[in-house]
């Protein structure tokens, strides 16, 4: 096919769902067209030097024990084919080409075909062929180029995410998995690099980048190509970890051909990194992540949990809640940092803001953020820029060695205005940044100033104590028969007419017993004065003269009973002579940490309730103080403006409008 768009290519190779729908579910297609978009760019990168592989192969075969590092060197990369076969010469024999394509692929070493297989390919080869169209479709692929002169490593990895988003977008699948704009990683990347870092001005200094949920490896190549246009004597060496086999297998093929070592393939680890961490012993200078939002890590709970229990595990600053893991990535993130200062951006929706009360896992982990002072900035992003999402979502970035300007405190960018609308949507993303919004966010953040787009916090403005306030119980008592009826409704009184015998006449015999019993109780709360007591004391003195003996559960049972809640009566007092807390009209309040909780709870409590007190036995669990210590970072409440309402006559001109618009449309159907 001619040259043309990224998107131009994508539907190019999006054309063989044409060739195999009749035999092929929606949901098979990346069956087939995955692996052969990835067979054919390696057979296109290694075509120039096909036949020189394949004549140091025959010469040395019978000589060398090893052949791999001689054919290596054939190839020009750190892979290669021994087979005679190409998807051109595939076609030359059409009546065994599922026998020679699997020859074909037997045919490469040992690390490219480990990578292929995690297609499960072998499978769909046959399938293919049972339905006669796996020579179609190989002849189909022989028609578009992707050797990386014609399809560079950044337009096939945005090939790659536009075949991957079209297959989940047809199954409405993987909804917590966001594919990441490119804009949005060069934005990352450039706040990653935007602090000066003498490092990189090294020759030869060794860079260490990691991604822990890598998928096609965007983010890795494009932070690699940036550092390397910053000193292109950077040694910059790449890590990644995968969970998706498929996206696995499309990052480390690609990263393969991309040098002649392989070295930063082979440092692409397959499985999931919250319970299988691949690179447990590295420690990184940056690290770049879109982990999945909203998804469950349920598969990963009994790893996560345990790690969690370590006193340094990964996880030891808490766990959020089954259904969403982003936060347990950002912990692990940080838990790989350089000790010589590491850098970490990752982009996360609105729940890890917010989401959690004090005391709670998310709660706590941010709280080990900020107390760490590790969290520099948080970028709020226009919504409708991910390919199937439209959600709101943050770019945030950390480090363990901070400016001097930036030590304690937290930069907070409203960015959500800056995008330009799409000529073209692709799925939910309608919006994209230019390269000036990406500059202007960039400058907002190295200027470190606050304006109408930033704004700069304490670390401890996010914080609060959450203490307990306590009201006191106020009851009146009166034995009316209204409310000795209530009784029979009581647990415990009822409960004296329920045997738990097992033979029948002794069952039987128990609950006479019972019933007996209860007869006497309600007959002798008859005979209470029916005064309304209105202090529980002198109540309970009444009932002590009655010939009746009462276990301290049908005693709460009876208080209960003939009990109301009466703001005009006596304050109940416990056996220490203290007042007893009504649980009914117990609340909460979130201090700030900038301020003390004598000071706050003499303004905003006792004007409005003066008879309340703070709970002291409710403490935080790691500093013992009076109240649990929460941190939320409520993006919206910094960058409110107020909006006022439109005027009554406007909005009266709005509805008569749409009132004679309905009547016009009424009247043509009846018409």
């Amino acid at each position: 096919m001619a040259n043309g768009t990224f998107t131009d290519k994508a539907n190019f190779i999006w054309t063989v769902a044409d060739l195999i729908r009749d035999d092929f579910k929606r949901g098979k297609y990346q069956d087939v067209i995955l692996p052969l978009t990835v067979l054919r760019r390696i057979d296109c990168v290694l075509e120039p030097t096909k036949e020189k592989v394949l004549s140091e192969y025959a010469k040395y075969k019978d000589k060398l024990k090893d052949l791999d590092p001689v054919l290596r060197k054939a190839s020009g990369f750190a892979f290669y084919n021994t087979s005679k076969y190409n998807f051109e010469r595939l076609l030359d024999d059409p009546n065994n080409i599922a026998k020679n394509l699997n020859a074909y692929i037997n045919g490469f070493s040992e690390n490219m075909r480990e990578v292929i297989e995690k297609f499960d390919f072998r499978n769909t080869i046959s399938k293919l062929s049972e339905a006669n169209l796996l020579y179609l479709v190989i002849q189909r692929f022989t028609e578009i180029d992707l050797h990386p002169d014609k399809v560079d490593n950044h337009e096939m990895g945005t090939i790659f995410e536009e075949l991957i988003r079209r297959f989940n977008e047809a199954l409405d699948e993987n909804p917590g998995e966001h594919f990441t704009p490119r804009e949005v990683v060069n934005l990352m990347v450039k706040l990653l690099l935007a602090v000066e870092n003498e490092a990189l001005k090294v020759p030869q200094k060794v860079i260490k980048v990691a991604d822990p949920a890598c998928g096609t490896g965007g983010m890795l190549t494009i932070a690699k190509e940036e550092m390397l246009a910053i000193n292109p004597k950077l040694n910059v060496y790449l890590y990644g970890q995968e969970v998706n086999p498929e996206t696995f297998a499309v990052c480390k093929s690609d990263l393969y051909m991309k040098s002649a070592d392989g070295r930063d393939a082979e440092n692409i680890a397959f499985g999931s990194t919250l319970s299988h961490d691949a690179h447990v012993n590295e420690r990184f200078d940056y690290q770049l992540a879109n982990p999945p939002y909203g998804k469950e890590w349920k598969k990963d709970q009994q790893a996560v949990e345990a790690e969690a229990e370590k006193a340094n595990g990964r996880f030891s600053a808490g766990t959020p809640r089954i259904s969403d893991g982003q936060m347990l990535f950002l912990q692990h993130m940080l838990s790989h940092m350089s000790e010589n200062g590491g850098r970490v951006a990752i982009v996360m929706n609105g729940s890890p803001l917010f989401t959690g009360d004090a005391g709670s896992g998310e709660s706590e982990i941010r709280r080990w953020i900020l107390e760490n002072d590790w969290l520099e900035a948080i970028v709020a992003l226009p919504e409708q820029l991910f390919y199937n999402t439209g959600i709101a979502t943050y770019i945030w970035i950390l480090s363990n060695h901070k400016e001097k300007k930036r030590a304690g405190k937290v930069q907070l960018i409203d960015a959500t205005a800056f995008w330009k609308p799409m000529r073209k949507s692709l799925g939910d993303k309608r919006r994209e940044m230019t390269v000036e919004d990406l500059e202007r966010i960039s400058t907002l953040y190295q200027d470190f100033k606050e304006g109408e787009h930033s704004k700069i916090f304490r670390n401890e403005d996010f914080g609060y104590r959450k203490i307990t306030v306590e009201r006191p119980l106020r009851l009146n008592f009166q034995a009316s028969a209204e409310r000795i009826e209530r009784l029979k409704d009581q647990t415990a009184f009822a409960n004296l007419a329920v045997s738990k015998k097992k033979e029948k006449k002794e069952k039987e015999k128990e609950e006479r017993e019972g019933k007996k019993v209860q007869a006497e109780i309600l007959e002798a709360l008859g005979t209470l004065p029916k005064t309304l007591f209105k202090d529980r004391s002198l109540f309970e003195a009444e009932l002590g003269k009655l010939d009746i003996s009462l276990s301290a559960p049908l005693k709460k049972a009876v208080f209960a009973a003939l009990s109301e809640r009466d703001e005009t009566a006596e304050i109940c007092a416990d056996k220490n002579g203290d007042p007893e807390a009504d649980t009914d009209l117990r609340d909460t309040e979130n201090v700030p940490l900038s301020e003390t909780i004598a000071a706050f709870f003499e303004r905003e409590v006792m004007p409005h309730v003066p008879d309340a007190w703070i709970n002291l036995n409710v403490r935080d669990e790691k500093d013992g103080e009076v109240g649990k210590v929460g941190y939320e970072i409520n993006f919206n409440r910094y960058f409110y403006e107020y909006q006022p309402p439109r005027d009554l006559e406007v909005i009266e001109a709005e509805i008569k409008t749409l009132e004679k618009e309905i009547m016009d449309m009424l009247k043509e159907v009846t018409e």
